[in-house]
């Protein structure tokens, strides 16, 4: 044997007290100054069973960084079996080392496999799912071994996720356009139909019937202004929406806003036999905002609880101070509103009594429109209702002094 395939190692006290022999790139025990015969604790023999480990394993360098810190795992305890083998089994080292280097080396080589090809099927499954749109049943990776495969999971798994997310965006935007060509095309035909019908029999010889031609002219420029009021409200929602809308804010005072809204009421009040009142707590600062689009917002409101109220009964604006808003209600003691409906108010087109509404000329956009113009001014509207008692629509608006330092 030649020389450089022995290594002496000297033991503590300077005396050389095992060599070791290169085999098959293990190294192996084989006896203190050539004696093979001499038992060897289970330092040498853990030695070397982590030696052939190391040299047995080298070829799985290039395996995930998750295998190599498996194999680290699994040959510390290879050499502490090899070590224990030491101890209780005379002269076992070098059978120990040689069975539990290939032995360790296939182990990591298995498990890493399996452990591989267990996330690959993972991230495959992940895939197919975003292909065939099944991603709600997708699993979110368990595996938290931290290399670059464990990455890409988590990526595709987010990247699934963000599809999913935007597929039913699109999904319920299909469904909402839709439903509104839907009610639309409903909106318009109505109208339309009775403009033609009534202009059909004026002509049929009911124009110069003095006792029904003024009643059906009323009637025919009744559903033209419904489809001009359509027309207008569809515009203003998309103008909002595009933010095309000019929005002029202003400090102003409650009080005047109130009026102005009332004013535009007064008749349709009247003819129900409604008297709208306001009441303004003293002191009201004034408010930040766009007078004429809250205007509008209280016009719709107002138009509501009349629409929505039975003869002789109250409608009423309120204004209240608070921190820095003032609160501002409308309050009615009409049919009310169940509990259900209260979630779809602000939906373009939705009505809680369909006929009741279209009767009265309404277009199913007055919620929407002050859902729109309030969320332009940074506010939401709040509804409280008790069916057969009666209603509240409020929201509030900043003071005039907390806007001056941040805008509304």
């Amino acid at each position: 044997m030649r020389k450089r395939d022995w290594i002496s190692r000297p033991g503590p006290d300077g005396q050389t007290r095992a060599h070791f022999q290169f085999v098959n790139g293990l190294t192996v025990p084989i006896g203190e100054r050539g004696d093979r015969s001499k038992r060897y604790d289970s330092t040498d023999c853990f030695s070397t069973t982590w030696a052939g480990t190391a040299n047995a394993v080298s070829p799985l360098s290039s395996l995930p960084p998750f295998v190599s810190r498996l194999s680290l795992k699994i040959g510390g305890v290879a050499g502490l079996v090899a070590g224990l083998g030491g101890l209780l089994v005379p002269n076992a080292g070098p059978w120990v080392a040689l069975v539990a280097g290939p032995a360790v080396a296939g182990t990591v080589y298995a498990t890493g496999h399996v452990l591989l090809h267990r996330r690959l099927r993972h991230l495959q499954s992940i895939l197919r799912r975003i292909r065939t749109d099944e991603l709600d049943d997708v699993s979110p990776p368990s595996d938290s071994e931290g290399d670059e495969l464990d990455a890409l999971l988590q990526e595709v798994y987010r990247t699934g996720q963000s599809l999913d997310n935007e597929i039913q965006e699109l999904k319920e935007m299909e469904s909402y356009r839709r439903e509104f060509i839907g009610n639309v095309s409903h909106e318009l035909k109505t109208p339309i139909f009775s403009v033609q019908g009534f202009a059909e029999t004026l002509l049929d010889g009911a124009l110069n019937d003095e006792s029904v031609n003024r009643t059906f002219l009323e009637k025919i420029l009744q559903h033209a202004n419904r489809l001009d009021n359509l027309a207008r409200d569809l515009s203003t929602i998309t103008k909002i929406e595009t933010e095309e809308l000019d929005m002029t804010s202003e400090a102003f005072d409650v009080a005047d806003l109130f009026e102005e809204a009332l004013e535009s009421v007064e008749i349709r009040a009247e003819e129900k036999g409604i008297t709208p009142r306001q009441d303004v707590a003293a002191g009201l600062p004034e408010v930040y905002g766009d007078f004429d689009r809250l205007r509008r917002v209280l016009v719709n409101l107002l138009d509501n609880a009349i629409k929505y109220n039975e003869e002789g009964g109250t409608v009423e604006l309120q204004a209240e101070a608070g921190a820095d808003a003032v609160e501002i209600r409308v309050v009615d003691d009409g049919i009310g509103i169940p509990a259900e409906d209260l979630s779809r108010l602000t939906e373009r087109f939705y009505r809680v009594d369909k006929s009741r509404s279209r009767n009265q000329g309404g277009t199913g956009l007055g919620l929407a429109i002050v859902k729109h113009i309030l969320g332009a001014h940074d506010r939401e509207l709040h509804v409280e209702s008790t069916p057969g008692e009666g209603s509240t629509f409020s929201f509030t608006l900043p003071t005039a002094s907390k806007s001056s330092l941040q805008p509304a």
